[in-house]
């Protein structure tokens, strides 16, 4: 009986240690050490407000993205204050010089991306950022009450000399002049 009880115990310790740590795990995750950077917002509304924008559909941010060996030459050339700007989240417990520092990117080191803003917004909601899910948000509809701002996705895509040459070549010819 008292191996019984002793066995239950210790069970019901080790249920107690699995809870807090899920816990404590469900807390880091959400709003816990990544938090907004508001210099990061105030760089993107005012790159907003100087017309470099893509209002580009939903589901592009694949293809608009930096690759890392792009964000790489960007960091070389620019260091990582500069990085940090094209990111809306900071998470503090990383070095200021390392990119995991670095959360929810939304453009492309030249332009705001509509379709990066709301992937930021998307993955936001689905690890409980409330406050950088908000601040996309906001961006967004700047985004979008600026009119004539936007890039068509042809002329970002001329523009971008991050491109495959090929496609780029074959936009040039295709582009109105």
């Amino acid at each position: 009986m008292k191996a019984a009880i002793s066995r239950l115990n210790c069970v019901a310790r080790i249920g107690l240690i699995i809870c807090f740590n899920a816990i404590s795990n469900a807390g880091a995750q959400s709003g816990g050490s990544i938090k907004v950077d508001e210099d990061a917002v105030a760089f993107a509304s005012q790159l907003i407000q100087e017309g470099h924008s893509i209002a580009d559909r939903k589901g592009a941010w694949r293809e608009h993205k930096p690759s890392p060996d792009v964000e790489n030459q960007f960091i070389r050339a620019h260091g990582f204050a500069e990085y940090a700007k094209w990111h809306l989240g900071v998470d503090e417990r990383y070095a200021a010089n390392t990119k995991r520092r670095y959360k929810f990117p939304y453009g492309d080191f030249t332009n705001v991306h509509r379709c990066g803003l709301l992937a930021v917004k998307a993955r936001a909601q689905q690890y409980g950022y409330g406050e950088i899910e908000n601040a996309a948000a906001e961006l967004e509809r700047k985004l979008e009450s600026k009119p004539n701002t936007s890039h068509s996705a042809a002329n970002h895509e001329l523009n971008n000399s991050k491109r495959n040459p090929t496609t780029v070549a074959i936009i040039k010819q295709i582009a109105p002049q």
